[in-house]
């Protein structure tokens, strides 16, 4: 089981060594850093309490989409409601899920910045959102208790057998998802179909699409040599 608990743009290196405990508490020890304000800290050391292997071996990245590049699932951790519905399960349930996803390749959980949470743009990222239940009156979670939570979840899922997707390909990795994504707006947008001026929400909603369809390694390559073959047609009509 690969499992990997990305923290963006968190503010307190507190936070990030209260997580590496609460991560190596449920047998969980990968943990990526996307642009936090202080790291290395020694208030990330003295929080760890005995974690320091989990700091030590984590990784710093300038963007989510690097920290995420080789995974085959990605769920975001979100408390909002959201202008376009993503899907969403509750923290059981998607623990469950990334232990069943986790035997096809590394799972990503990623969790915000303290204040703000997760924007649309690191969302579009996501295969799924993850909710935390909790009284709506008083519903804010520190950032390490949300993580502690989640990874009770994903090690008491682990102890339950839960059938194993079977794929004829492995699935598409996030990196080779934003490539695909990438090709797509450039085609789109050279055939006239997206207005890169006015382009409202198209890119994130063929996203999800996408994200709904589950699509493995060679469906990407197919799609990606479709839009190839409309580039080759299309070259110099226009222009």
């Amino acid at each position: 089981m690969s499992i990997r608990i990305v923290l963006v743009g968190t503010t307190h290196p507190g936070n990030i060594g209260a997580v590496a405990r609460a991560t190596k508490n449920m047998g969980l020890t990968d943990l990526a850093l996307v642009q936090p304000r202080y790291f290395p800290h020694e208030e990330a050391t003295a929080r760890a309490s005995g974690a320091d292997d989990v700091l030590e071996n984590a990784t710093v990245h300038e963007t989510l989409a690097d920290a995420i590049q080789d995974c085959v699932y990605v769920v975001g951790a979100s408390a909002r409601s959201r202008a376009i519905n993503w899907p969403c399960l509750d923290a059981r349930d998607a623990a469950a899920r990334m232990i069943d996803e986790s035997a096809a390749g590394t799972v990503a959980c990623v969790f915000g910045p303290e204040k703000t949470g997760l924007c649309n743009a690191d969302l579009d990222h996501c295969d799924t959102l993850l909710t935390i239940p909790a009284d709506p009156g008083f519903s804010s979670l520190n950032l390490a208790m949300a993580v502690q939570v989640v990874t009770y979840e994903i090690r008491a899922a682990r102890s339950e057998k839960r059938p194993e997707y079977e794929y004829d390909a492995p699935p598409a990795t996030a990196g080779a998802l934003e490539h695909f994504y990438e090709h797509l707006e450039r085609v789109m947008t050279d055939v006239g179909f997206l207005d890169p001026d006015n382009p409202r929400h198209l890119m994130r909603r063929l996203r999800r699409l996408f994200i709904r369809a589950r699509v493995d390694e060679n469906e990407v390559n197919i799609l990606r040599g479709i839009l190839t073959a409309v580039e080759r047609k299309t070259s110099g009509i226009g222009r």
